[in-house]
């Protein structure tokens, strides 16, 4: 096994401290600067300014981020002794190792106050602890018995045993660490994008109560995605996307006359995900919002 990889646990306890130390010590790492680039993404929520257009400049910015995690994880093949539970990484821990990684990130990150940020949607979102930052307050946007719309276990199953097979290729390279960072970071990016859908659901719902309401009362599901959806604007961002992953994966040489029209990612593969997964994913969002809407009597912030 390469040097990057786990002792597994027959090799004593010693090695896999050593181990998740390291582990920890990485994704608290990524934990900083990932809040500390993530300023600009929030100003939506900083000014309240939410309108269609907002939200999709939104949307629109998320996709680099998103491009760009591909990017990382296709540097590391699939590394699935870290996706199976018959391997026992983490003696005396249930699941899989990316799944206690995963758990041990989010506990960091709640800590310091990521998931006081309506946009964030835990994966794990069992016993986490309460933020360590008590002044930090985000703007009531959202209708709040809809806000918990939590669709991450599907985003879970469609990524690891749909997308990444295509993704990656296949092997083991022990990189086990630098490949569970990649697997969270990509995994918290699209599952911020996916539930924006909420808040694409709340400013065509402010936008166009009367045309809403009947449906939601009537909770007719095949209505409401029917009036969410906008086929031109889905094949202009499948597109825009698939285009993205041109310019950004492609190889740069000095030479500007070189173009081997070889890219570090598949540029169709992120139409792809985008086409079956995540605007589908971030409809069923909208609708399963749209249909808590009428819930409760809680007034909304104008």
């Amino acid at each position: 096994m390469a040097s990057g990889g786990l002792v597994s646990s027959s090799s004593g306890t010693m090695g896999c401290s050593l181990v998740l130390i390291m582990l920890a010590v990485m994704a608290f790492s990524r934990c900083i600067i990932c809040m500390a680039t993530a300023v600009e993404e929030r100003s939506l929520l900083e000014t309240a300014e939410f309108t269609l257009d907002s939200v999709r400049q939104s949307l629109t910015g998320q996709e680099d981020t998103i491009v760009y995690r591909l990017i990382e994880r296709a540097k590391f093949p699939l590394n699935s002794r870290l996706y199976d539970q018959k391997y026992e990484l983490v003696p005396g821990s249930p699941g899989t190792l990316i799944q206690f990684l995963f758990k041990q990130t989010e506990i960091v990150q709640a800590k310091a106050g990521r998931y006081l940020n309506p946009e964030e949607t835990p994966f794990f979102p069992e016993n986490l602890p309460p933020s360590v930052i008590q002044d930090r307050t985000y703007p009531v946007f959202l209708h709040l018995p809809a806000a918990s719309v939590n669709v991450n276990n599907i985003i879970w199953d469609v990524y690891f045993n749909k997308f990444l097979p295509l993704l990656v290729k296949p092997g083991d390279d022990g990189n086990y660490a630098a490949t569970s960072a990649s697997d969270i970071e990509l995994l918290q990016a699209l599952s911020r994008r996916i539930h924006y859908g909420k808040f694409v659901a709340e400013v065509k719902y402010r936008e166009a109560p009367h045309e809403y309401e009947p449906l939601i009362r009537a909770k007719d599901r095949n209505a409401l995605m029917n009036l969410l959806t906008f086929k031109k604007q889905e094949e202009m961002v499948m597109r825009r996307v698939e285009k993205k992953g041109m310019v950004f994966g492609q190889y740069v040489s000095l030479n500007d006359t070189e173009s081997t029209g070889k890219y570090k990612i598949d540029p169709s593969l992120v139409s792809q995900l985008y086409e079956k997964w995540v605007m589908p994913l971030t409809k069923d969002v909208e609708v399963e919002y749209l249909l808590k809407r009428l819930d409760g009597e809680q007034k909304q912030v104008p």
